[in-house]
């Protein structure tokens, strides 16, 4: 595909979503981030696009509502968060991502890694990392959910349970200064516990707004995470937590 060709496909797909992130963009063309930098800088220059929260928009004189600019901000969060979780990764080791979109995050920031082992229930994670043949992918089995593009079940818990991995990964519904973690679905809350009891170190990656959701099924204690990363933290919030949790706080590290 031609540059004007693929800007065009850029600026029709952007209309669509109202917001793609760059990496995103390269990797549905199959090209560099610099060779989507140099398409976005002559659309911008054009007045068609802007660029905004590391990825491209509609410009200013489009009409974006209060709650899209928010999902947008939010999205740019987790993605913050996802790439400092990703910088902590070493070479070569073998890591557990559990479900959610932040993980797909997450995965996706792991793709520029030459040599991993991941074992996941979401087959989002696979897919974002099937461009790299350095890393290998071992998929459960299971009930697929075709909302949420993922396998749960006991066979999930059993997969998860056969190995013993170096990272451990996961995301959660809500948080809980009382009961920790919590999850909306109670298979769900049974992958992430699966997940947190066989690994050697635990990370949960969530933002701020977890706090003021509420869901009903346990899944663990703060003092069975090792690492929390997050976009910041109240001090409020940290009274309480374990002095044994690492709390990392990523936007604007």
């Amino acid at each position: 595909m031609g540059a004007k060709d693929r800007q065009k496909s850029i600026l029709d797909w952007v209309n669509e979503q109202k917001h793609v992130e760059v990496e995103d963009i390269a990797q549905r063309f199959g090209v560099t981030t610099q060779t989507i930098r140099r398409d976005i800088n002559k659309l911008c220059e054009q007045g068609v696009l802007r660029r905004r929260y590391g990825g491209v928009s509609l410009p200013a004189s489009a009409t974006v509502s209060p709650v899209e600019n928010a999902r947008i901000h939010h999205h740019a969060t987790k993605q913050q968060m996802a790439q400092r979780v990703a910088m902590d990764i070493p070479e070569g080791a073998t890591v557990s991502l559990g479900v959610g979109s932040t993980i797909e995050l997450v995965a996706k920031a792991l793709i520029h890694h030459q040599s991993l082992r991941i074992l996941t229930n979401n087959l989002s994670v696979a897919s974002a990392l099937s461009g790299n043949s350095g890393i290998e992918v071992i998929v459960s089995g299971g009930q697929y959910r075709h909302n949420h593009h993922d396998v749960v079940g006991p066979e999930v818990t059993g997969f998860f349970s056969s190995f013993i991995t170096d990272f451990g990964i996961i995301s959660t519904g809500s948080m809980d200064p009382q009961h920790g973690l919590m999850d909306f679905d109670i298979r769900e809350a049974e992958v992430s516990r699966a997940i947190i009891s066989n690994t050697r170190s635990r990370l949960l990656v969530a933002n701020h707004s977890k706090w003021t959701q509420s869901s009903h099924c346990k899944v663990a204690s703060f003092k069975y995470v090792d690492r929390f990363y997050t976009d910041f933290i109240s001090a409020g919030k940290q009274i309480g937590l374990p002095a044994s949790l690492e709390i990392i706080e990523c936007v604007g590290a």
